[in-house]
């Protein structure tokens, strides 16, 4: 367990399917509403059968954060990850480069999959005229780290740079590490990402293995976390960016607290296949129970769970049993499954989260219908919830690892 205590979320800035800024968010998850688009099947690289939506961020203006001039040089992951940092900072009331006296502001990346765009075309440069044809240009933005990168030297983040690449655990991984640069002295303030882009390769790609969403006998595609008849998650793109800093430090300023960190924990089950999921939950089981003991945080005392389930068959399975052997038979608290929503990898958990705690409005899970008898989970369906003081965000990922963090309400 990592105490995050006394680090404190002052910003939020998001890019997604649903728009850019944190209304935009808001309003999808306080609506219940998607916003999938048709992905690019031109290239032949799609089953005729596989996924014909995905949370695209195709069309959106990134201009009033992001000079066109300097977006030419970035990938798309880094151009989405800096806009959504820039938003955060303004939601913060902070500017670019400002930081404690001493001490320079850190900036923790998470991505699943990094710049795929960018990593096709050096494949297709390669394959179509042999490795010395690639274009160097392409390869610095085509590393994972690079958004990481690209943050620092647009807001003059001088602290420490990381980029966490755990996959669906990523994100609350990256949470951890950036309030731990704080904790430990090593920052004054710290900017988290989650950003992913969706290029159709990658979204072929994920349909080959099986794991995304399939239109269903009516035509529709939906994510359906924890539902009988989930089939898939249906992918996404964008960022989500949060200002982090000590509590001290927002209050000395003024600034406003969205959220407080309370901790975070991360594990591992290496029973789980790399690219697939583990059938029991015990480990997993055992490792949250250990972290809400140490926190000394009863069950009675989470009220609310932001899930990472996203429709996907043995993702969604093996959460629900996790949380019920870790709750036993007490009642679960109310359960939200944003990636419903945005898709998976766009960031939307960091955000839903925080809204969460800021005592935001969340409307019924979309594309729920039906409870899977061997899961026994409804996520939220839509009746006022009010605010919670203490939130449980839970995240699992292929291949074995996982992460939670409890958050608590900024006006605590």
């Amino acid at each position: 367990m990592i105490d995050l205590s006394t680090v404190v979320v002052t910003g939020l800035g998001t890019v997604d399917a649903a728009g850019c800024g944190r209304q935009s968010i808001a309003t999808a998850f306080r609506d219940g509403t998607t916003h999938w688009l048709p992905v690019d099947r031109s290239a032949g690289y799609h089953f005729d059968e596989s996924s014909q939506l995905a949370g695209l961020t195709h069309g959106l203006d990134l201009r009033p954060w992001l000079a066109p001039a300097k977006a030419r040089r970035m990938s798309l992951p880094s151009k989405l990850a800096v806009a959504a940092t820039q938003m955060a900072l303004e939601d913060a009331g902070r500017e670019p480069g400002e930081s404690g006296e001493d001490l320079p502001t850190a900036v923790v990346v998470s991505t699943a999959h990094g710049p795929t765009s960018l990593i096709e075309g050096i494949l297709r440069q390669s394959a179509a005229n042999g490795p010395m044809s690639v274009s160097p240009a392409l390869f610095t933005e085509s590393v994972a780290n690079a958004p990481a990168a690209q943050i620092a030297i647009a807001c003059r983040a001088l602290g420490p740079n990381l980029t966490v690449t755990q996959r669906e655990a990523g994100a609350l991984i990256a949470l951890s590490q950036g309030a731990t640069e704080i904790r430990t002295g090593r920052a004054d303030s710290a900017l988290v990402v989650a950003v992913d882009e969706l290029h159709p390769m990658l979204h072929a790609v994920l349909g080959r293995f099986g794991a995304l969403a399939t239109r269903d006998s009516d035509g529709n595609e939906f994510a359906r976390p924890f539902d009988r008849h989930r089939n898939g998650f249906i992918a996404g793109e964008g960022a989500c960016a949060l200002v982090l800093e000590s509590e001290s430090s927002a209050r000395q300023r003024g600034g406003r607290i969205l959220a407080r960190l309370h901790a975070g924990a991360s594990a591992f089950d290496p029973r789980a296949p790399r690219t697939g999921w583990s059938e029991s939950p015990d480990l997993l089981a055992t490792a949250l129970s250990r972290f809400l003991q140490r926190c000394e945080v009863t069950l009675a005392e989470v009220d609310c769970i932001v899930s990472a389930a996203s429709g996907s068959i043995p993702g969604d399975r093996l959460e629900a049993l996790v949380l019920k052997s870790v709750w036993g038979g007490r009642p679960l608290p109310p359960i939200l499954a944003p990636k419903a929503s945005i898709g998976e990898h766009s960031g939307g958990l960091l955000s839903a989260a925080v809204l969460a705690a800021e005592g935001a409005s969340f409307g019924p899970t979309p594309g729920f219908s039906t409870v899977d008898p061997e899961l026994g989970i409804s996520p939220h369906d839509g009746w006022p919830l009010g605010r919670h003081r203490r939130i449980l965000v839970t995240s699992l990922a292929v291949g074995g690892a996982a992460a939670w963090c409890l958050l608590e309400r900024g006006d605590t």
